[in-house]
């Protein structure tokens, strides 16, 4: 394999055709290995080991809080969400995840470290009441200044905005406010089982822009069921026409655990429409694309568009997908400290009963090696587009274009590559709309053909 540039035309880029139907399964590539090969042994034998180390230099901290209260289930959603908690288990679970945070200030890994980057995950971390939101902020502030994180972002579901609230929230701090919208559609809303209406978006929206938030982000879901390709082209119009900061658009995908995919393994028939297939639902992003750039947006990653790259940023993922430490809070949540993985209990019971024993509430974790961290930089910053050789052989020092020359070979007879060369390795747009799909070629062999949750 030769290092030189290699340019494809784009008329000229064959497409390997993938499993076209939206089947049973995870898609979307968060982390590396699978977590499937994640063990609760591994808590003992590297977890704890690692949280009483003191990290290494230069190594970023990042902290999440998993917010698990919805209004509803949507159909689609695979996380750890429960509606049916009254504001007196809210409080106490607000309670526990301010006792975690106590306990990771005591260890080593993360004592006195300041925050580089927030983030509100859920679940619907809107969902919270003004009075408990900023109790939370205030319990965990003291513990640790948020003074000098760089990025502090927050998710939303547009029902449970109110003025005040969006005004709080900003008060708080959070730089980056994700609107997830999904669709504009009360049909669509509706079929998927969203609590949100199209009143209600463009409300918080306007809040939100009164407020000044640096960046607002709206992300949008291509295959919905119920999608049609006029009622996507009115999405992505309304989008442009509320300019928002960034916008992220995922492709509907069906994991395990959505109320979706048990209707379609136990055949019960919920559901009379179909999520889009793969091939519809790459058209529909790659039209999106094609709009925001013509709107004058710039494409950033397989999921994002922003209007100013240069003001715009997501330093959360870009932290993350460069090894940056996280400790996460909350039910089932997922952290990475000190070079190991770590995912917390998943239920409501197990997770409260160990804070309430002063025990952290570590499930599962997993220590990966030299090789896997750098396997897992590679793949998490290929869906960005465009990769320099040189980041990995300065961290790594390994040259990724010999070592991986098998994947990238590949990738480039399928037309998939618009550059490869020691500068920079670049794909296609039609390799970047599939690229979870393309990743597993650079796994491990005993990673390639396992389940990944």
């Amino acid at each position: 394999m030769t290092n030189e540039l290699r340019t494809i035309p784009l008329s000229n880029q064959p497409t390997i055709p993938v499993a076209d139907q939206t089947d049973v399964g995870s898609y979307f590539v968060a982390n590396y290995p699978p977590f499937s090969v994640w063990s609760s042994e591994a808590v003992k034998h590297d977890a704890i080991p690692a949280l009483a180390q003191k990290p290494k230099p230069g190594v970023p901290l990042g902290l999440y809080l998993h917010i698990p209260f919805c209004r509803k289930r949507c159909h689609f959603c695979y996380f750890r969400v429960y509606t049916d908690k009254n504001s007196q288990d809210v409080g106490y679970y607000l309670d526990t995840i301010a006792r975690e945070w106590e306990m990771y200030n005591e260890l080593p890994a993360i004592q006195n470290r300041p925050l580089d980057f927030i983030y509100f995950g859920g679940g619907t971390p809107s969902f919270l009441s003004t009075k408990q939101l900023k109790g939370l902020v205030t319990r965990l502030t003291n513990l640790s200044s948020w003074n000098q994180a760089q990025e502090i972002a927050f998710e939303c579901e547009p029902g449970t905005l109110t003025e005040s609230k969006i005004a709080l929230i900003r008060e708080l701090g959070v730089t980056r406010l994700s609107l997830g919208i999904e669709n504009f559609d009360d049909r669509i809303l509706e079929l998927n089982g969203r609590a949100h209406r199209s009143q209600e978006i463009s409300r918080a929206y306007t809040f939100a822009r009164s407020v000044g938030f640096p960046q607002i982000n709206i992300d949008l879901i291509a295959g919905m069921l119920g999608e049609t390709e006029e009622n996507w082209r009115r999405c992505v119009e309304k989008t442009i026409d509320l300019e928002p900061d960034s916008i992220t658009i995922y492709q509907m995908e069906l994991p395990f655990n959505t109320t979706i995919s048990r209707d379609l393994l136990d055949g019960a028939g919920q559901f009379s429409e179909p999520v889009a297939n793969w091939t519809k639902k790459r058209q529909w992003v790659s039209e999106a694309f094609e709009a925001l750039e013509q709107a004058g947006y710039s494409v950033g990653s397989a999921y994002t568009a922003v209007k100013d790259p240069s003001k715009t940023k997501f330093l959360y993922r870009d932290r993350l997908w460069q090894g940056a430490d996280m400790a996460a809070l909350g039910v089932a949540s997922f952290g990475h400290l000190n070079g190991v993985h770590i995912q917390n209990l998943d239920t409501w019971e197990t997770y409260g009963a160990a804070i309430g024993k002063n025990k952290l509430p570590l499930s599962r974790a997993y220590k990966p090696t030299p090789e896997e961290r750098l396997i897992r930089e590679l793949v998490l910053q290929l869906k960005l587009g465009t990769i320099h050789p040189s980041y990995f052989l300065d961290k790594y020092h390994v040259n990724i274009l010999e070592h991986f020359s098998k994947a990238f070979e590949s990738l480039s007879a399928a037309g998939h590559l618009n550059a490869l060369n020691t500068d920079i390795v670049s794909l296609t747009r039609d390799g970047l709309l599939q690229v979870d799909v393309l990743l597993p070629k650079f796994f491990l062999p005993e990673h390639a053909d396992i389940r990944y949750t």
